[in-house]
């Protein structure tokens, strides 16, 4: 079975996020990037998958700038088989919307035929967790969302995945779309030796002509801004003044 997995370049998690003086967006100027959080449980899960002889082949995929060739690498380092960049934008400020990610990885996928797509549940600068939703229904499979637990089991995927109750397990029929959540595994680190290999494995270079996919926004955003700064805590003499504060201040009794 071939798993198909997509990967997002994006700021890296420890870097601080500075908003650009004039609120038109992020400053990404001299900023670190590095491949979603998410998407690398996908990988880890694709690659797991493969030694434990359930997968024959990972492909990732990523939709972005040309720089997203070093996010492509790092999942090749990882241990994914070989790669598709699609190009869709010149500029590193601008970002594809999920809409149109669907459609161009709908047709990577009827190109490929994968029997699975592992997705991260939701990239962590735009945290809009649709991609994956709308790939599913673009293609008419099953699907299972924000996914701690996989097993692949014959023509099906056994699935616990994490809803506001608790934990819920559904069984899938494949070819199937998944979301990954953070609690599914732990990353590996690439090897040194793997790094030097992923050098040569193969990374296809494509456009969304290729697919017959628009990427032209659909929406504008009209204003970025920073999160209000949080306001120093207080400290209270009685059980009385910390109610009273939570009552009359807070408004949460």
């Amino acid at each position: 079975m071939k798993v198909l997995v997509p990967v997002k370049r994006v700021i890296d998690y420890n870097v601080k996020v500075r908003v650009k003086a004039d609120g038109t967006g992020v400053d990404l100027a001299n900023v670190k990037m590095s491949m979603n959080p998410f998407d690398e449980i996908a990988v880890e899960e694709a690659i797991r998958l493969k030694e434990a002889g359930k997968a024959t082949e990972i492909v990732a995929v990523s939709i972005g700038v040309k720089q997203s060739q070093e996010t492509l690498r790092t999942a090749l380092a990882m241990g994914a088989d070989r790669a598709i960049l699609v190009e869709a934008a010149d500029d590193v400020h601008t970002d594809i919307e999920p809409l149109a990610v669907a459609k161009i990885l709908k047709g990577i996928v009827d190109e490929e035929q994968p029997g699975l797509v592992i997705c991260g549940k939701q990239a962590i600068d735009n945290d809009l967790n649709a991609t994956g939703q709308m790939l599913a229904a673009l293609l008419g499979w099953s699907q299972a969302t924000f996914a701690s637990e996989v097993d692949v089991d014959g023509d099906f995927a056994v699935v616990s995945r994490e809803v506001d109750g608790g934990l819920q397990t559904i069984k899938v029929k494949t070819p199937t779309v998944l979301t990954v959540d953070l609690r599914l595994n732990e990353p590996r680190y690439a090897s040194l030796p793997n790094i030097m290999k992923a050098k040569k494995k193969p990374l296809d270079i494509k456009t969304p002509a290729d697919y017959g996919v628009d990427t032209t926004p659909r929406l504008e955003i009209v204003k970025t801004s920073e999160p209000e700064a949080r306001k120093a805590g207080v400290i209270v003499g009685s059980v009385d003044e910390l109610i009273a504060k939570l009552k009359d201040e807070a408004g949460v009794l």
